[in-house]
């Protein structure tokens, strides 16, 4: 049976990714058509009775007080997808653009933006039957650009993916057994506002980034392990005194995931304290999981939100339209600058963790954990990988959202920049897997070296046997890309999660 997410309801982080990574198709309940069907019945009766609506009876921006006539306003409604298709660069991801596509069915359809159920019907048999519009990526401030690529499927122009394979979006209708349609007043402006690209990528970024969050406890784990670390760290009345719960929670992991190592046992007298990667990890991985958390909860009211401008009141006899400006992005914009940051944090610390495994004047272990160092380098170059992602990572950790460039005529004076913030946060998301994965490289070349008499955890020995069936343990160099990658690869596809959940149950 297909799996299904009926719109209608309140939705979810996990709903969005659903929909635009693994495929599940999409219906409508009668509430969300009965809603759409009443706010659409008076955008067309104030349409016959010569109102004054910004973008269906006047034009858009600086253009607002533009009257446009009765016949005019079908016209005006294809030319804003037209004149708005812009943006340029590289196309978005299937995924992301399905996720767009998720978002304008959630935005639209929370019944105050005055468009037509059949306009929703074909966005939602885009994403049923794999239709996937060509979205170039690059020049959003918030808004409108990458929208309006998409909606151009939706009138027969412009292009798109059917099944994989990119051709004109009339021709990929048509193979769905679909057709264009002819937008109505206020179809196209609401195509194109809102924040539905910016929540869309940011749902998405800011999904990895927590999973990768609690990879890096695990990771962590590993790294102390092989590394002989103190526990007492992690000590749950150290927890207590500063009680922050995401804080609380990965020192509750890190004591899960060790609890019967003979290795940490062993070493628990050797030293007072370990080093700061080892010893702040519940500090810094709570601070970030904490900002993580915020950016969730921003993320999903976002998604149950209508962004639209302007917005259809139903209120009896008091119903209007108004004009106001829910289509800014500055808290999905400030959220995933944050969340940025916090990725940042996690993967300078798990650097600086992989430093002291590979070098020798910090660790027990052959430096870059080769045996016949000078004739092999070892895990000397990954570290340089992790330095050069960092730095990427840093740069683009530059807050977007204190950007400002006024645009239409200074109309739009001030403008969020929440799409830069979302659309960085994809790369960032990525670059912090890589990190990681280079990190539990070095934590299971490690495990190698240490004493055999004393037996690893359950969950970390067991990881280390599944690493084994793809990865060998280095004796002499070798190609190591595949292994990165694909230890990249476990990181996000949750395999890592799933590993160690099955030895010891949920971790927080």
């Amino acid at each position: 049976m297909e799996k299904c997410i009926m719109l209608g309801k309140k939705v979810y982080l996990d709903d969005l990714i659903n929909v635009a990574r693994y495929d599940y198709k999409v219906d409508f309940s009668k509430e969300y058509c009965n809603r759409v069907n009443e706010s659409r019945n008076l955008v067309e009766k104030w349409v016959d009775e010569n109102e004054i609506i910004y973008g269906v009876t006047t034009g858009f921006g600086a253009l607002c007080n533009k009257i446009i006539s009765k016949e005019d306003t079908q016209k005006l409604q294809e030319n804003i997808i037209l004149s708005h298709s812009t943006s340029v660069g590289e196309p978005f991801t299937r995924q992301e653009a399905r996720a767009t596509i998720f978002m304008i069915l959630q935005n639209i359809g929370q019944g105050y933006s005055g468009v037509r159920l059949i306009v929703l019907e074909i966005l939602k048999d885009m994403l049923n039957y794999d239709i996937v519009p060509y979205i170039p990526r690059e020049g959003s401030v918030g808004y409108l650009c990458p929208e309006a690529h998409l909606a151009l499927v939706l009138i027969g122009k412009g292009k798109a993916y059917f099944k994989g394979e990119l051709m004109s979006s009339k021709d990929a209708l048509k193979k769905a057994g679909l057709t264009p349609i002819k937008l109505a007043s206020k179809e196209g402006l609401a195509l194109v506002s809102g924040t539905t690209s910016v929540t869309a990528l940011g749902a998405l970024a800011l999904y990895d980034m927590i999973k990768s969050a609690k990879c890096a406890d695990i990771i962590a784990a590993c790294s102390l392990e092989v590394s002989r670390g103190i526990i007492t760290a992690f000590d749950e009345r150290v927890m207590k005194v500063r009680p922050h719960i995401h804080q609380d929670s990965t020192a509750f992991n890190i004591r899960k995931i060790l609890a019967d190592s003979e290795v940490i046992e062993n070493c628990k007298n050797e030293r007072l304290q370990d080093a700061l990667s080892f010893r702040c990890v519940p500090q810094l991985h709570g601070a970030a999981k904490k900002t993580l958390t915020d950016a969730k909860e921003v993320i999903e009211t976002e998604m149950n939100s209508c962004c639209d401008n302007p917005i259809i009141y139903n209120d009896g006899e008091n119903s209007r339209a108004i004009s106001a400006c829910n289509a800014d992005s500055s808290y999905v914009g400030l959220e995933m600058d944050s969340a940025s940051i916090a990725a940042t944090m996690i993967a300078k610390m798990s650097e600086r963790r992989n430093n002291r495994l590979i070098d020798s004047n910090l660790s027990s272990n052959p430096a870059f954990l080769i045996k016949n160092v000078g004739l092999n380098s070892g895990l000397m170059i990954p570290q340089y990988t992790q330095a050069g992602l960092l730095g990427d990572m840093r740069i683009l950790s530059t807050p977007s959202v204190i950007d400002n460039t006024p645009t239409c005529m200074n109309q739009e004076d001030y403008v969020a920049m929440g799409y830069n913030a979302s659309k960085k946060a994809i790369y960032v998301s990525e670059k912090l897997e890589y990190i990681l994965a280079i990190e539990l490289l070095s934590a299971f070349q490690s495990s190698a070296f240490l004493d055999k008499k004393y037996k690893l955890s359950t969950p970390t020995n067991y990881i280390y046997e599944k690493l084994k069936e793809h990865i060998p343990v280095m004796e002499e160099d070798f190609y190591l890309y595949p292994h990165i990658q694909y230890l990249k690869n476990l990181i996000h596809s949750g395999d890592l999660i799933a590993w160690v959940e099955e030895k010891i149950g949920k971790l927080k």
